[in-house]
């Protein structure tokens, strides 16, 4: 009997070893004796601009580091989505396809497809491997596409557009899984954000005037919390409050001051973070939406937010044309760092936590490091 425990404890160690070097080649020798990183720590002691990628001939809506963290896909207006190897900073590949501003890309946790979405209206899904194009998902009423977000066991995808629906599809089969539709029938506005929870369970979804709404997705695709989030009661709600079209401007005169640009759960679950066009950045305790803090300091529409593997520090980026830390737990502002030229339309974190990718309408994309400066 006293030698099961000694398999049944070697056998992991032997599972497990191998992997690592292939995982991150770089970081794989020393990183296994040290200590999980403090991200907290990490990102206080510096931020650093380490490589600037070049290419794009419009602005940059959107980037996405391949779960390997050895590859950087990227999108914006002038249709292509590009791949980037990060540790040379070569051009790979471009995939072409999509007719309009690729707005969001995410890829599948097994990094054997990106999904990009678009405002041609379409959501593709590419093989990143070889830039083969696998899925076009669209249903007939679709406007544009603005937001992705992935169930964690990356089966699922969701959508936000300028739709006042959500729709969910099957990424394998590329099959309509379900449309989630609010109980207030007369509700028309769009669902412009969309986030799965950690767990799998919930997706949290902003709106175009600044409201947040909770889906139980399965098994019944209910709403289940409606909150106010960003939205201000003194705006009377109306039709007219939305603006009108203008053709040659190519967006709504009098778009919604409290437009919700980005979301994200925390690792944990257990707190949702909106970021909104009113400039704020705004914390709720989830599953019952209980606004606990109201970070300030964007002096422009907040579009993305990122939070470190470890779920203590905040990235926010924003059309003011910088990026900010945060301490989460503490609601903080930790620094600015400032290195586009342009609004920075996208920020997301390397799997492994230690490397920030910016996207900006200056036409780049930027890799930040923290920490320690390494050693010459």
């Amino acid at each position: 009997m006293s030698v099961s425990p000694v398999t049944g404890d070697s056998m992991p160690e032997h599972t497990m070893t191998p992997p690592m070097p292939s995982a991150a080649p770089g970081t794989a020798p020393n990183a296994t004796p040290t200590a999980p990183v403090d991200f907290l720590e990490y990102w206080k002691t510096d931020c650093r601009e380490i490589k600037t990628f070049r290419g794009h001939s419009h602005g940059v809506w959107a980037v996405a580091f391949s779960p390997d963290g050895l590859t950087l896909a990227s999108g914006g207006a002038e249709r292509l989505v590009r791949m980037w190897d990060i540790e040379t900073g070569r051009l790979l590949r471009s995939l072409r396809g999509h007719t309009n501003d690729i707005r969001a890309i995410v890829y599948t946790p097994d990094g054997q497809t990106i999904a990009t979405a678009s405002e041609d209206r379409t959501i593709r899904l590419w093989n990143p491997n070889t830039g083969e194009p696998t899925k076009l998902l669209f249903t007939r009423y679709d406007h544009n596409v603005c937001s992705l977000s992935l169930s964690p066991d990356g089966l699922m995808l969701a959508r936000g557009s300028h739709n006042k629906d959500i729709k969910i599809w099957e990424v394998t089969t590329g099959t309509e899984l379900m449309t989630l539709l609010g109980k207030d029938q007369y509700d028309h506005h769009w669902s412009v954000c969309v986030a799965f929870s950690p767990d799998g369970i919930h997706l949290a979804s902003g709106t175009d005037i600044g409201k947040i709404k909770v889906w139980e997705v399965l098994p019944s695709g209910e709403e289940k919390v409606l909150h106010d989030g960003h939205w201000q009661r003194d705006n009377e709600d109306s039709t007219e409050t939305r603006g009108y079209f203008i053709e040659d401007d190519g967006g709504f005169q009098k778009p919604m001051d409290y437009w919700i640009g980005a979301m994200i759960y925390t690792p944990d679950g257990k707190t949702l973070i909106t970021g909104s066009r009113d400039k704020t950045i705004k914390l709720f305790e989830m599953p019952k939406v209980v606004e606990t803090k109201c970070l300030t300091g964007h002096t422009g529409w907040v579009r993305s937010l990122a939070v470190s593997p470890d779920g203590k520090v905040l990235v926010s980026a924003s059309d003011d044309n910088t990026i900010k830390f945060w301490d989460i737990a503490a609601g903080r502002h930790i620094k600015t760092v400032k290195g586009h030229t342009g609004g920075v339309r996208q920020v997301v974190f390397s799997p492994d936590g230690k490397r920030l990718a910016t996207a900006s309408w200056d036409r780049t994309i930027k890799l930040w490091e923290g920490g320690a400066e390494p050693a010459e």
